[in-house]
């Protein structure tokens, strides 16, 4: 009878699953077509479904009814993936150029917003001491979770991107940190008077380095893995067992979980890719990250919304607000404060790191793992979700548009007729082949052909002039467009092989043979278009 109830209730979550699933794929599916930010969408989704009464759709809602559900599948399941994935793509040149506004910020960035959530909590809310630095430490991060899936949907400037990728992987681990210190340590370390500080310092410490221990440990031993084999199938696997590996070995030793992924995420993508990774292990290990990495935010952000049907804020508006006010305040003043003297980082990047400081997931993930007799729970709570709904509706929503005011994802003149020329090139192209066909079909006269096809064969003329003047002076528009065709090309002829195993005409040793060439081909088209992008 319990085996028969046990079998019942796994099928039932399971179903419960599913349907998560999707609805957060239907979602994700029909923002992408919209050419909208999914994680927005997501989280819109989610609060109706939490908030309107639809019987099919109430046992989604029992999904995050207890805390530790959502913390376990946040955390535990979603968390490693995310971060491998930004970790293992994230090119370490590309992350060594931009060093010192990293570390500003995720260092002494993250310390600033903590302290003055802190003080801010403590003085102006009214919260206990612990209380308020615990909500600090959730308030002091840029969520990768939230961070990344946005801002990889609006194109802003490579370097400025790096910085916000840097940010929100270093960052994180801190906070994570900074929470486990204010929710389990801070009464003892106040106690200890000066002593806490110094105490709590050794700690921050021994966590940050022991995880970055674990990380480099697993990341070189991984990588050195995936020299002695060339079979994409279980390197993929390593890098599944590295991720998850990394994230529980340093949990239960009790350092950063978080900054281990990350760690060995960059040595596995950039050292173990260069000693060890064939073409097509890279390009399948990228690829199979790319769909988990989309599986993971697209739940991620649902559960956010849904977690909406939990909240109770009748009569906490004039506290949600002033933490709203007080969470933006210190993202303002932690990124002027640390890139005040810093050269390269124009005053129009740090308006988009400032607003683009969002909060996402991991913040109530920390928030309901807090036990049931911590003082101010609640409060906590309520606050840490009003301030993440707020950072993904009103500045989810409102980033895109000031990317676009400050042009930091905008294009000048030159390259707004570049793209005019380019669209009128094919016109041109397209015309020409119609008019073509209109005469073979004899629906248009020869003569008549002739006198269309005259004028579109100048315009043509003119407009690839024009094209071939911009090429000399922008010669990387050139290479990029050479690189599309290269890609095309490369593409085609795989297709093209795989149409002659279908055909029976060459065998599978030879296809196996000329797939290997064209994927090592591909490989250093991409290596070499990262390198000059």
């Amino acid at each position: 009878m319990i085996e028969l109830e046990r079998g019942v209730y796994m099928h039932h979550s399971f179903n419960i699953a599913l349907v998560l699933l999707a609805v957060a794929v239907g979602v994700t599916a029909v923002a992408k077509k919209m050419n909208k930010p999914y994680p927005i969408a997501l989280v819109i989704i989610g609060g109706i479904i939490g908030l309107v009464p639809v019987p099919e759709l109430d046992p989604l809602k029992g999904v995050i009814e207890e805390g530790f559900t959502f913390q376990f599948i946040i955390i535990s399941l979603l968390l490693p993936i995310l971060l491998g994935e930004a970790s293992i793509k994230l090119p370490y040149r590309h992350l060594r150029e931009q060093a010192k506004p990293i570390m500003a910020l995720a260092v002494g960035g993250t310390f600033i917003t903590f302290l003055v959530v802190g003080l801010g909590s403590y003085y102006l809310l009214g919260f206990g001491l612990q209380t308020a630095f615990v909500f600090a430490a959730l308030m002091s991060a840029t969520d990768p979770v939230s961070v990344l899936s946005i801002f990889k949907t609006l194109g802003v400037n490579r370097k400025l991107a790096t910085i916000i990728e840097g940010e929100s992987l270093f960052n994180d681990g801190l906070a994570v940190i900074l929470f486990m210190i204010a929710s389990i340590y801070l009464p003892t370390y106040i106690d200890m008077g000066s002593g806490g500080f110094f105490s709590a310092l050794i700690m921050l410490l021994k966590v940050s380095i022991g995880g970055v221990l674990v990380g480099v440990g697993l990341g070189y031993i991984f990588s050195k893995l995936t020299s002695w084999y060339d079979d994409y199938p279980l390197e993929i696997l390593f890098s599944i067992l590295l991720f998850y590996g990394s994230f529980s070995i340093a949990e239960s030793i009790h350092v950063s979980g978080v900054i281990a992924v990350v760690v060995a995420g960059l040595i596995f993508g950039n050292y173990g890719a260069k000693i060890g990774m064939s073409p097509t292990t890279k390009i399948n290990i990228h690829s199979f990250w790319d769909v988990l990495a989309l599986f993971a935010n697209s739940i991620v952000f649902l559960l956010v919304g849904l977690e909406i049907a939990y909240i109770n804020i009748n009569d906490k508006w004039g506290l949600i607000l002033s933490s709203v006010i007080i969470v933006l305040l210190a993202r303002t003043i932690s990124i002027y404060s640390t890139l005040f003297r810093m050269k390269g980082i124009p005053a129009k990047w740090k308006h988009v790191l400032n607003w683009g400081g969002l909060k996402g997931s991991l913040s109530i993930a920390l928030a309901l793992s807090l036990p049931n007799d911590f003082p101010g729970r609640e409060n906590v709570i309520i606050l840490a979700f009003s301030v993440v709904f707020f950072s993904l509706i009103v500045q989810g929503l409102t980033i895109s548009p000031l990317i676009s005011r400050l042009k930091v994802k905008g294009q000048d003149k030159e390259k707004t007729e570049y793209e005019e020329i380019i669209a009128a090139v094919n016109r041109y192209e397209y015309a020409i082949e119609r008019l073509v066909k209109l005469k073979r079909e004899a629906i248009i006269s020869p003569v008549v052909f002739e006198r269309i096809q005259s004028l579109y064969l100048h315009s043509s003329e003119v407009a690839k002039k024009r094209l071939d003047h911009l090429y000399e002076q922008h010669p990387e528009w050139r290479k990029s467009q050479e690189y599309k065709a290269t890609i095309e090309a490369l593409y085609a002829e795989h297709d093209a092989v795989e149409s002659l195993i279908r055909k029976d005409m060459i065998s599978n040793k030879v296809a196996r043979e000329e797939i290997e060439r064209i994927l090592d081909k591909l490989e250093k088209q991409r290596s070499l278009y990262n390198e000059h992008n």
